[in-house]
C-alpha cells in the first residue's frame, strides 16, 4: 500500500475524456474538476481529436487512438504509447484510476501491478447489453470472464447504482465493489426553466403534450421503441408530439420514423435545462444505461419520466411515485402509460414534483466527495 507521506496524486485513464459528448466525459470532467479544487493532483490519458468536442478539466495526456468502425465519433484506445508513459512516469501517480477496461485500461492496470500502485476502476458502460445491438452476442461470455480477471486486480469497483451492482455480482464481480451514484446540477435543472413561449416558439400547440428524449442518438438507446410510441399515439389522434434532443448516426432514421418530431441537436446549458423543463413527459427506453444521467436531469426539471425497468433507471425512478418503470421493448406497455399521462395533467404536475424532490437528494459535491473519500482510505492505509 501506500507511504501516507506521499502527495495524492491521480492518474485517471478512459476511453473517452474530451472527444466526444456522452456522459462518461462529463462525469469525468467532473470529477476531475472537483479533485483539483479540493486540492488533488490529477493527470488524464485519454484519446482526443484536433477539434475535441468539450473544452476539458484539468490536463490531459493524448493516448494513440484510432476511429470505432461504424461509429467514428468514438476512439479506440491503442495503449499508452511512449510519450504518455513518460509523462506517467514524471506525473508519478500513487493511485491509478481506471474508467475503461479497454487496452489502455490495461496497460494502466500493469503499470500499477508492477510498481505496486493501487488501482480502482469505475463502471461506467454496461458493456454485455451494447453486444446484442451489434450482433456480437457470442462474445458475452467471453467479455464476462475478461472482466472478472480485471476488476478483480482492483482494490475498487465504483459503480453508479445498486442494481448495477447486482448485475456484476450474478457475474462473479462483487469485491470490492463501492456505489458512486452520479449527480446533478439542481440549480440548473430546474422546473423554473419551463417556458411556454418557448414551447410555442418551438412550434408546440398548447394543447399538446410535449414527450421528450434526451440522449446520443444511438440504435442502443431503445429509439425504436420510442418513435414507435409516438406515432402509434399520433395516429391514434392522441395530442402528442415530441421533442429530441441529441445527435448521433441514428438522426436519420429518428427523423424519418417520427417526422413531426422538434429536433434540436446537441444541448447544454439553459438552453438543456429549459427544454428539459419545457416538456410534459420524459420518455427513455434504453436498457444500456448503468445510471442514467439524463434521467436524473430531467426529473430535477419537474418532469415525470417513463423508463424501461432495466439497470440504472431502476434505481433512480420510483416506480408511480416520481414516475413509471416498463418493461423494456414493451412497446404497447410504455404507449399505455403515456397515454394514461398524455389525459391526465393533475397526475403528471404530481409526479413531477416527486421527481424533483427525489433529484434533490443527488448533490454533485456530496457524491463527487465520495470518490475522495474512497482514494483516501486506499490513500491512508498502513503499509503492507
Amino acid at each position: 500500500m501506500l507511504d501516507a507521506n506521499r502527495e495524492k496524486r491521480i492518474a485517471l485513464f478512459t476511453g473517452a475524456y474530451n472527444h466526444v459528448v456522452d456522459g462518461v466525459a462529463l462525469t469525468l470532467n467532473r470529477l476531475v474538476a472537483f479533485l483539483e479544487d479540493e486540492g488533488v493532483a490529477v493527470q488524464v490519458f485519454a484519446p482526443t481529436v484536433e477539434n475535441p468536442a468539450i473544452d476539458h478539466a484539468g490536463s490531459l495526456e493524448p493516448v494513440p487512438s484510432i476511429p470505432m468502425t461504424g461509429r467514428p465519433e468514438y476512439r479506440i484506445s491503442l495503449g499508452l504509447g511512449p510519450d504518455a508513459i513518460e509523462q506517467l512516469d514524471r506525473f508519478n501517480p500513487t493511485i491509478i484510476h481506471i474508467a475503461t477496461p479497454d487496452l489502455l485500461g490495461l496497460e494502466a492496470l500493469m503499470y500499477a501491478r508492477i510498481r505496486g500502485i493501487p488501482a480502482v476502476a469505475s463502471y461506467h458502460t454496461h458493456f454485455s447489453s451494447y453486444l446484442e445491438y451489434y450482433n456480437m452476442g457470442r462474445l458475452e461470455n467471453l467479455m464476462w470472464g475478461y472482466l472478472r480477471w480485471f476488476y478483480r486486480k482492483c482494490e475498487h469497483l465504483y459503480v453508479p447504482t445498486s442494481s448495477m451492482a447486482g448485475v456484476l455480482g450474478e457475474h462473479g464481480i462483487s469485491e470490492g465493489v463501492e456505489l458512486w451514484p452520479r449527480g446533478v446540477d439542481i440549480s440548473l435543472f430546474n422546473p423554473e426553466a419551463r417556458s411556454q413561449s418557448w414551447r410555442r416558439e418551438m412550434g408546440f400547440q398548447d394543447d399538446e403534450v410535449v414527450v421528450t428524449f434526451v440522449s446520443r442518438l444511438v440504435v442502443e438507446k431503445g429509439l425504436d421503441v420510442f418513435a414507435d410510441v409516438v406515432h402509434d399515439l399520433q395516429e391514434e389522434g392522441e395530442p402528442v408530439r415530441c421533442l429530441i434532443v441529441g445527435e448521433g448516426p441514428a438522426r436519420a432514421m429518428l427523423e424519418e420514423a417520427v417526422p413531426r418530431a422538434v429536433f434540436l441537436g446537441h444541448q447544454e446549458g439553459d438552453h438543456l435545462s429549459r427544454a428539459y423543463a419545457s416538456s410534459d413527459i420524459f420518455l427513455f427506453p434504453s436498457e444500456t444505461e448503468t445510471f442514467g444521467n439524463v434521467t436524473l436531469e430531467a426529473m430535477a426539471s419537474g418532469v415525470p419520466t417513463v423508463c424501461a425497468n432495466a439497470t440504472g433507471s431502476s434505481s433512480l425512478v420510483l416506480d408511480e411515485k416520481t414516475g413509471y418503470l416498463v418493461a423494456g421493448k414493451d412497446t404497447a406497455a410504455f404507449k399505455e402509460v403515456i397515454r394514461n399521462l398524455v389525459h391526465d395533467a393533475a397526475l403528471r404536475r404530481q409526479l413531477g414534483k416527486a421527481a424533483r424532490a427525489e433529484a434533490e437528494t443527488y448533490s454533485w459535491r456530496l457524491i463527487l466527495g465520495r470518490i475522495n473519500a474512497y482514494y483516501d482510505t486506499l490513500f491512508n492505509a498502513p503499509a503492507a
